[in-house]
């Protein structure tokens, strides 16, 4: 392996573009007869069982309150696919225009939660709050995701990770080292 000795200084305000928890997600939320769509790229796994799901929503996003007064939402996986879909839910918002419609994404009913599934995405997390108390210092929701869906194939699906400055990295080729892991720890 080559060694990486010479490195320059990175702004701290960038980092994210090294360290983003995993793959761009469209988040759905309703609450008194309002739905949105946002794209999120600020989650975090945080326990397996419950499974629970930490996110980022900013106090300024449309969905901050429909998913805070809700309580709720849906955590939706795109696939490649839906990259023009993905900028463009991002770049606008759900207070001024009905994002479903602007970008042909179909509403399908979920089973644990109001808020409403993508079903062109590849996978679908309904999730319900389960600890509120970070929201107002930090933004920050913890969720417990109650259902899960998942389309059977592809089972590694074309993901889009978001690197800053409007640039994508798509998840690449699949390495596994199954064999080597405990199976406890897998």
């Amino acid at each position: 392996m080559k060694r990486r000795d010479r490195k320059t200084d990175f702004p701290v305000s960038q980092v994210r573009r090294y360290l983003e928890p995993g793959p761009i997600v469209l988040v759905t939320s309703a609450f008194g007869g309002a739905r949105n769509i946002m794209t999120m790229g600020w989650h975090t796994v945080m326990e397996f069982t419950p499974s629970l799901v930490g996110c980022v929503i900013a106090g300024g996003n449309h969905s901050f309150e429909l998913v805070r007064r809700s309580g709720e939402c849906v955590i939706n996986l795109p696939t490649t696919a839906l990259t023009d879909q993905v900028v463009g839910i991002g770049n606008s918002s759900g207070a001024e225009v009905d994002k479903f419609k602007k970008f042909k994404m179909t509403p399908a009913k979920a089973q644990r939660v109001s808020a409403p599934l993508i079903a062109e995405c590849h996978a679908n997390f309904e999730c319900k709050l389960a600890d509120g108390s970070l929201i107002d210092k930090y933004n920050f929701f913890i969720f417990e995701v109650v259902k899960a869906h998942a389309a059977p194939s592809p089972k590694h699906p074309e993901t889009l990770h978001y690197m800053g400055d409007g640039v994508f990295m798509v998840s690449g080729k699949i390495i596994s080292r199954r064999a080597k892991f405990r199976p406890q720890m897998l």
